[in-house]
């Protein structure tokens, strides 16, 4: 059994203490790779003593022996399975085939990066009165994780569906005040360009982070980030993904000051609307 087999195995009745080391290991392991115990417990803020217990609960004989599996692991996976990628046809050189495309992808990605579109997407967002997200099925998800972002930093923000009764409803609602946001990886969804043609028409801020910088979409933006690469459908989700990930650290830093304070308020009230009545 592996030591990540160990983790996941145990995982459920760890203490705090131990969910940390746990999360840590299977999360951050080649970084783990490389610290002594006491460099580990120093990262987590927590004590020497508690690595090497962990270790023993997971049935090591203290932490060198499990640190020992763990580069074991990272030797593995960065020296010998190299060669495991030069037998065509497995289903691991299929995936790293796939996985260097995305890596081509993104680095393209980076270097078309338009300097300018996304100085102006900041400030744009920065100063609307709202922040309208709407995207198509696949870019969905993205859209959600901006969502939360921008309402952990106090953003107002409205998230709506890509039908035409909600960009319907989303144009009645908006003004020039506002600012609607884009997310589209397919092209497919002829309505949600036609709204953004219509906002266009009506002075609404307008922007698009795209699969595609030749999707219809586009042409009815202020401002255009765009994947530079026609990619397969599930290449394109990961791409555009990465794209609005890139977006939200840039707020962040932007806007930084929002932020102080918001994620331990929220796990706060979290903590509240958890308790039940006999805890008041």
């Amino acid at each position: 059994m592996t030591f990540e087999e160990h983790i996941r195995r145990e995982r459920v009745n760890m203490s705090k203490s131990f969910a940390k080391l746990a999360d840590f290991l299977l999360d951050s392991y080649i970084e783990a790779a490389f610290m002594t115990a006491s460099e580990l417990a120093h990262v987590l803020n927590l004590d020497a003593a508690t690595v090497v217990r962990f270790s023993q609960h997971l049935g090591y004989q203290g932490y060198p022996q499990l640190q020992q599996e763990i580069r074991n692991k990272v030797k593995h996976d960065f020296l010998l399975r190299s060669s495991e990628t030069e037998a065509s046809g497995t289903a691991y050189a299929i995936a790293s085939t796939a996985l260097r495309d995305l890596e081509k992808d993104i680095e393209q990605m980076h270097l078309s990066l338009d300097a300018q579109a996304l100085e102006n997407l900041i400030e744009a967002i920065g100063q609307a009165r709202r922040v309208v997200l709407v995207a198509d099925s696949p870019g969905r998800p993205a859209a959600r994780s901006l969502a939360d972002f921008l309402e952990q930093g106090g953003f107002s923000v409205t998230l709506v569906g890509s039908a035409v009764d909600d960009l319907a409803r989303l144009l009645h609602a908006s003004t020039v005040e506002d600012m609607i946001l884009a997310i589209e990886v397919t092209g497919l969804s002829a309505s949600l360009t036609r709204a953004l043609a219509q906002a266009q028409s009506r002075a609404i801020p307008t922007a698009v982070v795209v699969g595609a910088a030749s999707l219809a979409s586009a042409r009815y933006a202020d401002n255009v980030l765009a994947v530079q690469s026609r990619s397969s459908a599930p290449s394109g989700i990961v791409l555009v993904n990465a794209l609005v990930a890139a977006i939200i650290h840039t707020l962040r830093w932007r806007y930084a000051e929002r932020f102080v304070g918001a994620e331990a308020s929220i796990i706060g009230l979290s903590q509240r609307l958890q308790m039940d009545d006999t805890d008041h």
